[in-house]
């Protein structure tokens, strides 16, 4: 059971953990699936190793480019888990978060495709509670629909 502070989602993709690591891994497929659309994504740093960086920008239509996260990868292993959270930034820096969360993300084989679960801790129950009224589960869910969409599309 999750605890107050932790909001969760999870979908089933018919493609292998490692079509989802791929997709996870390579800048250009990641800003093609990360942010709802039809806001843009550009992927400034993705650097998939403990300390390493992690950071998007968004922007809608010929608008300027936005801060979407800026984070620090914590654990990142091939084709099974990746977690990163916004209190640090890349080089272990502490920073000062919007929005502080840790984010688990862990891919699944199962059933010849992979669950993907996102675990996303808070600070607190009234962190989780605003990022929930902020449209969690329809950002998140859009995402992953995404993604989905990316990998069982056939090339």
């Amino acid at each position: 059971m999750p605890s107050p502070s932790e909001l969760s989602i999870a979908r089933f993709i018919a493609a292998p953990p490692a079509a989802v690591w791929d997709a996870w891994s390579d800048p250009a497929k990641l800003a093609r699936w990360w942010i709802p659309s039809p806001i843009a994504c550009d992927v400034v740093k993705l650097d998939l190793r403990p300390g390493g960086g992690f950071e998007t920008r968004m922007r809608e239509g010929d608008g300027a480019w936005q801060p979407h996260v800026e984070a620090c990868v914590l654990e990142a292993v091939p084709n099974e888990r990746l977690v990163w959270t916004t209190v640090l930034r890349e080089g272990w820096q502490p920073v000062e978060p919007w929005l502080a969360l840790t984010a688990i993300l862990t891919f699944e084989a199962q059933d010849g495709g992979t669950l993907y679960t996102s675990r996303v801790l808070h600070r607190s129950p009234e962190d989780s509670t605003k990022h929930e009224a902020m449209g969690f589960r329809e950002g998140w869910g859009t995402v992953l629909g995404q993604l989905a969409a990316l990998l069982e599309t056939p090339a």
